[in-house]
């Protein structure tokens, strides 16, 4: 593979992966709930994922759920059902407790439950399967090796897909203090909540 060719293809799984999305609302949650540093356990649910994703796109199954519309539902469906849930889960939480800039006093969640939330929420998402089965195939050059290939493209995609995540748990960590000094804090549950309720049922509706 061409400097050019890795390049164009960092830009473009950073582009995919920063876009606001179920995984990144729950980056966002986890790091006002949290802290960023407690988000990292809901990042590697994440990560090990989407690595799993890759790598059944570059098994060639990718086609197979490109091919099938009723697989390709079903995990939609699933997926949307879990966003739904988590949503109403929220929705119903007397009041949310935030992180504290971080600290030891943040709400702590058990680190088992965050990365399976990570991993839940991703893994209900098959239009990242669709996404790595379309774009692999424009950056990998038949004259190379394949695995080494495929090595770089794997590892580089898991290193953005981690770092945005992060990104946005940072993010939720620093905006906490504009929130509790807003009326809004009290309403924080409902408002994330409708959110994810919301992109459930975007999810459970919208075509490939």
């Amino acid at each position: 593979m061409s400097p050019h060719s890795i390049l164009l293809y960092l830009a473009t799984v950073f582009v995919a992966s920063i876009l606001p999305g179920p995984s990144m609302l729950l980056a966002l949650t986890h790091g006002m709930q949290y802290g960023a540093k407690r988000t990292v356990a809901s990042a590697l649910g994440n990560l090990s994922v989407t690595m799993m994703q890759a790598a059944v796109s570059m098994a060639g199954l990718g086609v197979i759920l490109l091919a099938s519309a009723t697989l390709f539902l079903m995990i939609k469906w699933v997926g949307a059902a879990y966003l739904i849930y988590m949503g109403f889960s929220l929705w119903k939480t007397p009041g949310m407790k935030l992180s504290t800039q971080g600290s030891d006093t943040a709400p702590h969640a058990p680190l088992r439950k965050m990365y399976l939330q990570g991993a839940l929420v991703t893994a209900g998402n098959p239009k990242a399967i669709v996404f790595f089965t379309a774009v692999f195939p424009q950056f990998i050059d038949p004259n190379d090796t394949y695995l080494s290939q495929f090595a770089l493209l794997l590892s580089s995609g898991g290193v953005i897909a981690f770092g945005c995540f992060m990104i946005y748990a940072i993010g939720g960590q620093k905006i906490i203090p504009y929130f509790s000094r807003s009326k809004l804090a009290k309403h924080l549950n409902k408002l994330i909540g409708g959110t994810f309720i919301g992109v459930g049922i975007g999810l459970a509706t919208t075509n490939r």
